[in-house]
């Protein structure tokens, strides 16, 4: 039998043009992910107002917008855990990535989110089409039943703390975190810049300023060793896999955040709930769900992330243009990847070489700045207030992502 010969037609400009606007969407990025306080869908948002006003081809734009959300994913581990590292007493409610600089393992932290973040573009872009297939299947009655499902969610995250106690400063903290989001998201203030609403102090407050304000009185980032990473190679794989399934759901359903899916995703591991394997999940999951979500634009038509809404704002091409998009999603992959191996090392070192109170102060006036210029006066102080609701599982000794409930709560009584 004789197969027929195959012609590929390669444009060296086209090819070459394509390949400079997903470099330019990787620094963008790069950028982004390095600056604390700026939360992907606020960055998203802040380029889906200026990306139809960029000079070029939809397409090219379309995908400088991709290959920024994902590095920002890949990039955006690096402030999170050389920044807001608390004082040794509160390890233990600290966030994983910040226990393991405490123990001096922040250059494995580092690499272990990165790994988590490029296994999870290797294993979502092949496995986009039968997920997507399958989740659209029973994306109906997941919709018609959301309020259920996340209920269900929520009341497994409680349960799967430790002791009553702790059940019952996650139950607070979800509750709190709920009326927080149901009686401040829908505000619309005037504000310098329109990018994601409340979203930003809602988040920056909640997840943000604690782990600051604890990290004014800290030591620092103490000396970080560099001796490989220590964690089995399967079961690094099989949580960056399970993760990267995890993204589709976070991918397709509102109210689903990569910590949610990450706890999940964890408590049916081997070793259950480590900070290695969360770290890995979570990067992993959040990474993931930027691939998975473009794929939900084109089976649902609905930009459920802020890289979507930024996406869509420039009248690329989908349908026809997708396999040379998630070409340019696994060559940011790449990119973000060896950013984040040479600029987090470098991170660390810098943080750990300066004054830890005056870098925490300093961060802290960024978001109160960030705050202002996404939402104004108002939105200064719905920060203020999340700041404080946001200490409620840091003092009680429960888990941070029962603040999650700053979302779902909102959408479980919309019944939508």
């Amino acid at each position: 039998m004789v197969l027929p010969e195959l012609e590929v037609a390669v444009d060296p400009v086209f090819s070459g043009q394509f390949l400079l606007w997903v470099c330019a969407g990787a620094v963008l990025g790069s950028i982004s992910g390095l600056v604390p306080g700026i939360h992907a869908n606020n960055f998203a948002l802040l380029l889906a107002g200026f990306a139809p006003t960029v000079p070029g081809p939809p397409l090219f734009v379309g995908a400088a917008m991709l290959a920024a959300g994902v590095v920002h994913t890949f990039v955006n581990a690096v402030p999170a855990m050389a920044l807001g590292v608390p004082d040794a007493e509160m390890a233990v409610t600290a966030l994983p990535g910040h226990r393991m600089v405490l123990d001096g393992r922040g250059f494995e932290a580092i690499r272990l989110s990165a790994l988590g973040s490029l296994l999870a573009v290797l294993v979502a872009i092949p496995l986009a089409v039968p997920v997507t297939m399958g989740v659209t299947a029973i994306y109906p009655t997941l919709r018609d039943h959301l309020s259920v499902l996340l209920l269900a969610i929520a009341t497994a995250l409680v349960l799967s703390e430790y002791t009553w106690f702790r059940r019952g400063a996650g139950l607070l903290s979800f509750v709190l975190a709920g009326v927080l989001g149901w009686a401040t998201l829908d505000l619309t203030p005037a504000s310098p810049l329109e990018a994601g609403g409340m979203l930003a102090p809602l988040f920056a407050g909640l997840f943000g300023a604690p782990v600051l304000i604890d990290a004014i009185r800290g030591g620092g980032v103490p000396p970080q060793t560099n001796d490989g990473i220590r964690m089995g190679h399967p079961l690094l794989a099989w949580t960056a896999v399970a993760g990267a399934l995890a993204g589709a759901v976070v991918g397709y359903l509102p109210g689903i955040s990569a910590a949610i899916a990450a706890v999940a995703v964890l408590v049916f591991l081997p070793n259950g709930v480590t900070d290695r394997g969360y770290i890995v999940a979570t990067s992993g999951v959040d990474t993931a769900n930027t691939i998975f979500a473009l794929f939900a634009l084109v089976a649902i038509g609905q930009p459920r992330t802020g890289v979507m809404v930024a996406f869509e704002s420039t009248a690329a091409p989908l349908e026809t243009a997708l396999p040379l998009l998630l070409g340019g999603v696994l060559l940011a992959g790449c990119i973000g990847f060896v950013i984040v191996l040479v600029a987090g090392d470098v991170y660390l070192e810098l943080v750990g070489s300066v004054a830890y109170w005056k870098i925490s102060t300093a961060v802290l006036s960024v978001l109160v700045i960030l705050s202002f210029l996404f939402t104004g006066k108002t939105g200064v102080a719905v920060f203020g207030l999340a700041a404080l609701v946001g200490m409620v599982p840091v003092r009680l000794r429960a888990r941070r992502v029962h603040l999650m409930g700053v979302l779902m709560v909102p959408l479980i009584l919309a019944g939508r």
